[in-house]
């Protein structure tokens, strides 16, 4: 899961890298393993600044004051496919053709052959295990295939068009051509987000691209406007072209936005997540009611895990009549636990994350709320925290249905055999947990609740609770490969020796005496060439300590 920006401004003296800052901030949550930052200034020459970390680490007066340029490109990453490494925090970058700029949120799917057809016909390397390269790589080719010295808006349409008849699963993109303008699209089956904004500046308009509007609200934009699945648009100084690109697909964004990942102040596809996440609340009242019922319980105050659930907690708890406090005080200082790359980092960090209160818990029925269960880590250290402070019974109750399944689009909860719901009911996943009872939203609720705001959202894409993966192309063997590739401990150590088809080809790591020998490679520069000289490449601003063997 990542966020991504654009912003080009109307005025060509003011630098953008201070606004595209300040909006990644806005984007944390979508993404805190890197950050990063590119410029276009006067010559079509690009500035860049990206590295491990969150924005408030990678990012200082002094990063960004190199930062020139009135149009910039930037991104917040969390790893799902590829490793957590230096050489991937994006934007990417290639010099050739026209000098491209890529920032990507989502996952490809057929990325096996997409890399063959990279190697085999378009002659481009692809140095990392990021897709979002490949898919850059993929539109500079097309783009490659007009030949000529000066493109136009028609060239980019039919390039992008061409990349969405070349590649499956979710994308949503932002990208940067020099000298001329920024451009963004989404796949035809609209699965990640992104939207456009404007903000008058002088005689003209300064125009955004974000993930979320959150980034416009903060900013001062107004005009929100969704990306429409399939649909590219290209602003430049003087003209802003929308076209609908692809074929018609079926629209069916990821429900996992509104109940998890996106900001409760922003709107998805005409949809406030704020309210979504109250109609969840309402709805998942009901269901607690029928269980409690059946089982002959009581509850005497319900609780939220901060901060997702707060607003169905408290929606549930008014419509049950019962009181709601803040049993669990956060230390905001610590990452979002289930976005955490590595299931030991997420069980040590849920303790150090929350400390519960003892006087809201002891010798009471707790009825805590959870946006979802996914690996059941948090859950059941939070269960724990309960009953260690005296709560006589813990009931769970989550405003998702029980996930079960891969998400191969984008959020990194990849490997079934980590999923506690996976193969279990109900009772075995309370016990799994630690709670007395688990109660979860059902799926027709979960989606009334987001699309009675709007009705034109017929269809979500819903493949973590039902296994219906919206594009096609998705089978146990890829789903085998994609857990090998994403599991926890690939993530903690990338074996540079062993760089098979996913990955991309060419060796890249050192063997000595039979042996693999594990590096962290040195950052100099980055985009396609990696690990060079800072004279290779674009030049990268940030002055971090990098890791060098």
């Amino acid at each position: 899961m990542c966020g991504i920006l654009g912003l080009l401004l109307h005025d060509p003296s003011i630098d953008c890298a201070p606004e595209i800052c300040e909006g990644l901030a806005l984007l944390q949550h979508r993404g805190q393993d890197a950050c990063g930052i590119v410029t276009c200034g006067p010559k079509g020459r690009f500035f860049q600044c990206k590295g491990n970390g969150m924005v408030r680490d990678v990012f200082d007066s002094n990063s960004i004051s190199p930062l020139i340029g009135s149009m910039g490109v930037g991104h917040v990453r969390y790893p799902t496919a590829g490793s957590s490494s230096h050489a991937e925090a994006q934007p990417f970058y290639v010099n050739s053709p026209y000098g491209i700029v890529f920032a990507h949120n989502g996952n490809l799917i057929n990325t096996e052959p997409l890399l063959r057809f990279m190697d085999a016909e378009a002659h481009r390397h692809i140095n990392t295990s990021s897709d979002s390269e490949l898919l850059l790589n993929i539109f500079a080719n097309n783009l490659q295939q007009t030949g000529k010295f000066r493109i136009n808006e028609d060239d980019i349409f039919t390039a992008i068009g061409g990349l969405m008849q070349q590649v499956q699963g979710a994308y949503a993109c932002v990208a940067m051509i020099a000298g001329f303008g920024i451009i963004a699209f989404r796949d035809p089956n609209g699965i990640r987000p992104v939207g456009m904004a404007t903000r008058k500046a002088g005689n003209g308009k300064d125009y955004l691209f974000a993930s979320e509007s959150v980034v416009a609200d903060a900013s001062g934009f107004g005009e929100w406007q969704d990306v429409a699945p399939g649909e590219a648009i290209i602003i430049t100084r003087s003209s802003v072209t929308r076209r609908q690109v692809s074929a018609p697909a079926i629209f069916a964004p990821d429900i996992f936005e509104y109940v998890y990942f996106a900001r409760p102040d922003s709107v998805l596809d005409g949809v406030s997540v704020y309210r979504s996440r109250m109609a969840m609340g309402d709805a998942l009242a009901d269901e607690v009611k029928r269980v409690l019922d059946e089982k002959n319980l009581s509850v005497d105050v319900v609780i939220p895990v901060p901060d997702t659930s707060r607003v169905a907690a408290l929606n549930l708890a008014q419509k049950l009549q019962l009181p709601y406090r803040e049993g669990f005080i956060k230390n905001r200082y610590v990452g979002r636990t289930f976005i955490m790359p590595g299931q030991q980092m997420r069980k040590k960090n849920v303790r150090r994350k929350l400390n519960a209160m003892a006087l809201e818990f002891l010798n009471k029925n707790v009825l805590i709320v959870d946006d979802s269960i996914v690996r059941g880590t948090t859950s059941k250290e939070i269960i724990q925290m309960a009953k260690d402070v005296g709560a006589k019974k813990v009931i769970v109750a989550s405003c998702a249905p029980p996930i079960r399944y891969s998400n191969v689009y984008g959020i990194d909860m990849p490997s079934r055999v980590e999923l506690v719901a996976h193969n279990r009911n109900d009772d075995e996943i309370a016990a799994q947990i630690g709670a007395d009872l688990v109660i979860f939203q059902t799926l027709p609720d979960l989606i009334s609740s987001v699309n009675q705001f709007n009705p034109a959202l017929t269809r979500f894409d819903c493949s973590v609770f039902t296994g219906e993966y919206v594009t096609g192309g998705v089978d146990e063997e890829y789903l085998q490969r994609l857990e090998n590739l994403r599991a926890d401990n690939a993530k903690a150590k990338l074996n540079y020796s062993d760089i098979g088809a996913v990955e991309g080809k060419g060796g890249g790591g050192i063997v000595r005496n039979g042996a693999a020998e594990e590096k962290e490679v040195s950052i100099g520069c980055s985009g396609p060439m990696n690990g060079a000289d800072d004279t290779i490449g674009l030049f990268n601003n940030y002055k971090g300590q990098w890791k060098v063997s």
